[in-house]
This record gives C-alpha cells, structure tokens and sequence, in this order.
C-alpha cells in the first residue's frame, strides 16, 4: 500500500493482495481508477515524427558502439572485414536477417517479444539492400541448401543466426546452443563461400572452435533493436568496431561458470577482447 500511496502504477505478482485490499475498503476504486487512466493513456500523444527520428539516430548509434568484433580474417594479415560494398553477388542467410522481433528480443511490444515486423525499423537484410550497390544481386535465403550454391559464383556471404525472443524462464537453454540450427547454417555456407557469421542473442552462446576456423569474420551483435543499419554503418567501413566484451565467452559448457582470474581460465574470447579495423589499437 505505501508503494501504491506513492505513485506505483503497476505491479505484476500481487493480483490477489489487491483483491483483498478493494474488499476490505483499504484500496478504494477511485484510487484504481486513476492508476488505471495513467497507465493506459497514449504514450504517443508528445511524440511527434521529429522526435522518432532523433530516437532512431540515436538508437543507430547505439548498434554501432555496442558491436563487437571476435574475428576478422583466417590470416591476420588479410582482413575480412570491412566487407566490400560492390561486389558482383553475394548471399544473405539465416531467419535473423530478416526479423525485426528477433533483433529486438524479449521485452519489445509483448511480455515475450516476438519474430516479425513488430514495430518499425530496419532489418540486417534490409540494411545491406540499402547499403551494396545497385549492380549487385542479393540473394537472400532463409535456409539455404547445397543446391543454393549451385552455378553460383558468390563473392561472399552474410550468414546471421541466434535466438528466438524471450523473457525470464521462456529463454532458459541448458546445452547454451545456437537455435534453428545455427551451427549447421554456419557450417553448410562457410564450407563453399567466405562467410561473415553474426550472432544474434543475449548471451554468448556454444561457438565451436572448428566453426570458428571455418568462418572469415565473426560479429557479436546482440539484440540490437529495430536499427539493423546501425550494424551495416560498421560492416561496411563506414564507422570502426568499438564494442568490448562485458562477460568472458566460453569454449564449452563444461567451462562454466568461468570467470577471469579463474587458474583453468582459457576461454573462447576473455573479457573485454573486441577488435577494431585500427591496427594500431587492434583489441583490449
């Protein structure tokens, strides 16, 4: 009661509580009544299209800063990235890189979040259409197969995997894999055509070190909201890499819980490791 006296608008768990307090009288429905009014009132109505603008710069500028660079290039000396912007043909792959819900994650317009074009914004595929030159043909397939491939000369691939939307116990993942079979998708494409992996997810997940190998390029990219032309602003070579690791990423689950200072510490990639396009300052 003295949260709801001092302005408390919303608390989820309690449905049972505030029963009792509405018919003993100690929570009078006017009180209801107002708290309702204030929360279901239209956010939008101070929100004009001048603003949204300005929040989706800003958001854009966010996925710039917030990416992190894990690989780039099998030899150190011939970088992948930054990837060319008039190839001939190349090949985009994998459900991520065309789901706005999925970018965005748990916690977007729904409890859970959800896959699709949930609210306005850009995604990877879209940002790359608007990104590579007009005489390059993009092919975009969700699941590629062998026969993809086929009388295909493609210049390099974009192959974006992750998780599905979640919140609380929906996300819980015991063997910490990648979703819809990420690892396959990296594995089939990597094997036949320089492959780009991003990551899309909330956690490290299982990248194995043979994977890891097969790849030119790996980007962590989290769940970067509705501005996929923040990640192509950097993809490109436009803008450098700048994002650092917050938490350690592991080789196996069998390493977990890992953290730095540990005397078995041997991780896939520590603690703020990230690297830049700047030689001079390649990582920390």
């Amino acid at each position: 009661m003295q949260r709801i006296s001092e302005g408390a608008m919303l608390e989820c768990t309690a449905h049972t509580f505030f029963r009792r307090l509405e018919t003993t009288g100690q929570y009078p429905d006017e009180k209801a009544d107002s708290r309702v009014r204030m929360k279901v009132q239209s956010p939008r109505t101070s929100v004009g299209k001048g603003k949204v603008k300005v929040h989706r710069k800003v958001a854009r500028e966010a996925v710039r800063k917030s990416l992190v660079l894990l690989k780039n290039g099998k030899d150190p000396k011939k970088p992948f990235l930054p990837l060319e912007k008039n190839p001939r043909r190349i090949l985009v792959a994998g459900v991520h890189a065309n789901d706005i819900g999925y970018q965005c994650g748990g916690w977007t317009i729904t409890w859970h979040g959800s896959s699709g074009r949930i609210t306005t914004g850009t995604t990877i595929l879209d940002a790359v259409k608007e990104t590579i030159g007009d005489e390059t043909e993009i092919i975009y397939e969700q699941n590629p197969s062998p026969a993809t491939f086929a009388d295909q000369d493609f210049s390099f691939a974009i192959v974006v995997v992750g998780e599905a939307a979640y919140a609380e116990v929906i996300g819980d993942n015991s063997k910490l894999d990648i979703p819809f079979n990420g690892s396959d998708l990296i594995k089939l494409v990597a094997d036949r055509v320089p492959t780009l992996a991003i990551m899309i997810s909330g956690r490290p997940l299982v990248f194995e070190q043979e994977l890891l190998e097969k790849i030119d390029a790996f980007v962590a990219a989290w769940l970067p909201g509705s501005e996929g032309q923040g990640i192509t602003d950097v993809l490109f070579g436009d803008y450098d890499f700048e994002g650092l690791l917050p938490v350690t990423w592991f080789k196996s689950l069998d390493q977990l819980p890992i953290n730095t200072g540990d005397k078995s510490y041997d991780p896939l990639f520590p603690l703020g490791f990230g690297l830049r396009f700047n030689t001079d300052n390649p990582s920390t």
